[in-house]
């Protein structure tokens, strides 16, 4: 099969992604062998192929957010059949025992494995993976639109959930790619009156097209402070400046597997009740009620397509915010 495989860490600017032919995946008996129609890029594989966040399996081949269909099953196989149209995310498996899984926190659990990182990802024509950990897709949904649903949506998602966010609060989003695109819809269809921090001139205008009502520079104060705020700038001198900008009491998430470091602050910038989350990973329960909530909302997302042997340059716009929306590798 063709795959795009990282053998080792280096700057995007050197296409360290390379096109190769390699064998299909094997699979056990509860695994499904995945034929991959298109994989969304996330920022979390530009960490990766960039080495800002420790590899773990190496060579890999990224990508963990896969559309396709499945293409043969284990024997021990019952909720799909060949044919059927599925989806991965990033969540890869988990071990189902400890205290975090246990408790409905598997996002948590230390032996959790996740797609792209450590086991091979999307940008190849198959994947293999645990039905577990596998999802169907409404025939409502198509591969092209769904792919940046299952990372940038459902951590989104999460992040929004963990700020406590509800109806008529003002939410500020700090950054304006593939996640905050899909959660101001969720933001407005709940409520929310959303603000947009973002460096682009191109973002600020698209983020006003989806109903921003205020856009502006992080450093930037405004008009009014916000119940809630979600980073998703892997940035950490954002963070001062978001809370700055946020209500005694509020929340502050932060949706990045990876953020340079914080700066020292004054300690009055979380006094007051100020909280500061960080988001980690997702549940196979986010996935879900994501996938149902942009089917029911609906969302819509805006995609650039791009062929899967390009993934070094899509990952270079990616890193100078030259992406409008998500970015979406047709493999087949």
């Amino acid at each position: 099969m063709k795959a795009m495989l990282l053998k080792k860490p280096a700057p995007i600017e050197e296409s360290p992604l390379e096109l190769v032919n390699i064998s299909e995946p094997n699979i056990g008996p509860k695994d499904i062998l995945i034929k991959n129609s298109v994989c969304g890029v996330c920022h979390t594989d530009l960490h990766i192929v960039e080495g800002e966040i420790e590899m773990h399996k190496s060579p890999v081949i990224p990508g963990h957010q896969i559309v396709g269909q499945v293409y043969a099953i284990g024997n021990a196989v019952k909720k799909f059949v060949v044919g059927d149209r599925i989806c991965i995310a990033w969540l890869n498996s988990s071990c189902g025992i400890c205290e975090f899984c246990k408790s409905g926190r598997e996002n948590l659990c230390d032996s959790a494995r996740f797609t792209g990182y450590d086991s091979d990802g999307g940008y190849a024509e198959f994947t293999a993976i645990s039905e577990d950990f596998a999802y169907p897709i409404s025939n409502a949904l198509d591969d092209y639109h769904t792919a940046p649903l299952l990372c940038a949506g459902i951590i989104g998602y999460r992040a929004l959930n963990l700020c406590g966010v509800t109806s008529n609060n003002r939410l500020g989003l700090y950054g304006f790619g593939a996640s905050a695109h899909i959660i101001i819809q969720i933001a407005k269809y709940i409520g929310c009156e959303v603000y947009v921090f973002t460096r682009s001139e191109n973002h600020k205008i698209f983020a006003k097209e989806l109903g921003a009502v205020w856009t502006g520079f992080a450093e930037d104060s405004p008009p009014e402070l916000m119940d809630c705020s979600i980073i998703f700038a892997p940035s950490g001198k954002i963070v001062p400046a978001a809370l700055h900008a946020l209500k005694k009491g509020g929340t502050l998430a932060l949706a990045g597997i990876y953020m340079t470091p914080i700066p020292e602050m004054d300690y009055n910038l979380i006094y007051g009740e100020r909280i500061i989350k960080s988001v980690t990973n997702s549940t196979r329960q986010d996935a879900i009620e994501l996938l149902n909530l942009a089917f029911k909302i609906p969302i819509k997302t805006a995609i650039e397509v791009f062929p899967l042997k390009e993934a070094n340059t899509v990952l270079k716009r990616l890193k100078n915010s030259k992406i409008r929306g998500s970015a979406v590798l047709e493999i087949s």
